[in-house]
């Protein structure tokens, strides 16, 4: 079966948001970070592990559980950089699932194992039992590279190494590809952003429930938090450790594995594009890319996709098939497949999914599409057809006292996935518009888009934009949704901040990322728009200064639909013949 890698997926949001403090802040989180180094106890090895240990270019020991084949080596290394524990946790009292999760360790050192390689899982600075200061992905670039060239020149390894994991896992490996050590030959990638910044405040909109929300529950003071709030700008320190920002520099093949409701989506799906296309030697025209019906966990709602466990022929499979290429020189046939497999998604509710649910391949992404526009109108529907009429517009209140509440979406530290909108209810700061039912289907594979005209009577608003699936029994089912925050309309450099004029029609664009699904004939097409999504999005208090820094106020927000402000959904439309 297709799985997600457990080890990997369990705190994603946490590593992401330590990340995204400012200096101050991490200096203050030091002393209770080499607090807890002092105070966790080394549990023991996992069966069948040697403990090893190697120096950084500071002088700085990390440690590492090696596993190795049966019989004579030398090896090709699988190598995983870790913040999670290497060794897992045995204490009950901290972790009732340690030796469960301990037990998943030694399954997956075995299944690299038994292919022939060695695996290393190498604790990260300040974790576990490696020295240092943990500061997330600060170091991973240098580190990475520095854990690649030692584990080439051990006995045990031929000097070929490959990298492998997910959400944070992933995004260690991709921080050490960025570093360009010789010896990484190929990295196995699983969920992982391309910017973080564009990740931790899509839009400009900082992901409240999967960031503020963590960080208080691990004890983190609110003036750090305050900090975090205050980061939604580009600068030098996001992009010093950002994918997008230096993936010029990666020259290796990577397999990118994601999920249509991933919190990295977006990440997974632009990282192969550019590299596929437009990346260095040894990086272009030797990506993969694996997109499945996923989140970041197990999906919340009603709905449930058929036939994923041929996914790709099953994600460890592929793994192998992978390195068995890059590592050893296996001619196995992966690199004469198509590089692109993805699952187009349809109706799928339980125990009655729709057939067209089916697993597609393709030489690139996106797939060849025409962009369709659907036009919302003051009716409340959703049309092809563009307006012609001189004005139309709807307005609303948006009070910050009384948000619009989340029911699913790409989260990770609650539900998350295709839940059903009605629960928001009938709200006058919640705008539905629908196409009529379909009478045929409509396929799209490609990213989506919002045009969106709107204006509010104040300096600064958000503004909320859903894709949604309606079903003939009226299950509002939601398939990708994001935030634009309107001081942020012409971008996150400094220079590009500015307020709204009251009153004034402005254009703005939310992406809301790629995705590939059948609006079946019968459905009808959806887009909810509002301007807050709570706790999933922190509350824009209107005012055009920070959360907590005055009184917020009471916004009248207006979405204009005329012909000199053509508020569009923007859907990537391809031919079912096409899609087959």
């Amino acid at each position: 079966m297709f799985r997600l890698r457990t080890l990997a997926l369990a705190s994603a949001a946490a590593l992401m948001m330590s990340s995204a403090l400012a200096a101050p802040a991490l200096a203050e989180a030091k002393p209770k970070a080499a607090a807890a180094a002092k105070k966790d106890a080394w549990p023991g090895l996992p069966p069948g592990a040697s403990e090893e240990t190697m120096t950084l270019r500071d002088g700085v020991k990390l440690a590492a559980n090696v596993y190795k084949p049966a019989g004579q080596g030398p090896w090709p290394v699988i190598l995983s950089r870790t913040p999670y524990l290497k060794d897992g946790r045995i204490d009950p009292e901290k972790d009732p699932k340690g030796e469960e999760n301990r037990k998943r360790l030694v399954q997956l050192a075995k299944h690299y194992t038994d292919a022939g390689y060695v695996f290393v899982l190498q604790d990260v600075r300040g974790k576990g039992r490696s020295q240092g200061f943990y500061a997330a992905f600060e170091n991973d670039i240098e580190d990475g590279y520095d854990a690649v060239e030692w584990a080439a020149a051990q006995p045990w390894s031929n000097g070929k190494v490959g990298m492998t994991g997910g959400s944070a896992l992933g995004i260690t490996a991709t921080s050490a590809a960025l570093a360009d050590p010789p010896h990484l030959k190929a990295a196995y990638v699983v969920v992982n952003p391309a910017d973080r910044l564009a990740y931790s405040y899509p839009g400009g909109v900082l992901k409240e429930k999967d960031t503020v929300g963590w960080l208080r529950q691990q004890g983190t003071s609110e003036a750090v938090l305050e900090q975090t709030r205050r980061r939604a700008l580009d600068d030098v320190s996001w992009n010093r450790v950002s994918v997008s920002a230096n993936r010029k520099y990666i020259r290796i093949p990577i397999f990118h594995v994601g999920g249509w409701y991933d919190i990295f989506n977006g990440g997974t799906v632009d990282n192969f594009q550019v590299l596929q296309n437009e990346g260095a030697p040894g990086a272009r025209g030797n990506q993969k890319l694996l997109m499945g019906p996923f989140g970041h966990g197990p999906l919340s709602g009603d709905l449930e996709y058929p036939g994923i466990d041929g996914l790709g022929g099953g994600m460890g499979d592929e793994e192998i098939r992978w390195f068995d290429y890059w590592l050893k020189g296996i001619d196995n046939g992966i690199m004469d497949e198509p590089p692109v497999t993805y699952f187009m998604m349809a109706a799928a509710e339980k125990d009655h999914a729709s057939p067209k649910n089916r697993i597609l391949t393709s030489a690139n992404w996106p797939p060849a599409y025409r962009e369709v526009r659907y036009y919302p109108d003051a009716a409340k529907t959703l049309s092809a057809k563009a307006p012609s009429v001189e004005v139309s517009s709807v307005k609303y209140r948006f009070d910050p006292a009384n948000p619009v509440p989340t029911f699913g979406g790409a989260n990770l530290t609650f539900e998350r996935g295709p839940e059903d909108q009605r629960q928001v209810g009938e709200r006058a700061d919640y705008l539905r518009f629908a196409t009529p039912p379909l009478d045929k289907d409509v396929v799209i594979s490609g990213p989506v888009k919002v045009e969106l005209y709107a204006a509010t009577d104040g300096p600064d608003t958000d503004f909320m934009a859903k894709l949604v699936d309606v079903y003939p029994d009226g299950y509002e089912a939601l398939v990708l949704d994001a935030p634009v925050r309107a001081r942020f309309r012409n971008g996150r450099l400094p220079q590009d901040v500015r307020m709204m004029t009251p009153g004034a029609p402005e254009k703005m664009v939310i992406d809301l990322w790629p995705t590939a699904i059948t609006f079946e004939k019968g459905h009808r097409i959806a887009l909810h728009i509002t301007s807050s999504n709570a706790p999933r999005f922190e509350v824009n208090p209107n005012t055009g200064r920070a959360l907590g820094d005055g009184a917020p106020r009471v916004a009248s927000n207006t979405i204009y639909m005329d012909a000199a402000h053509p508020t569009a959904l923007v859907l990537p439309v391809v031919y079912p013949a096409e899609a087959k």
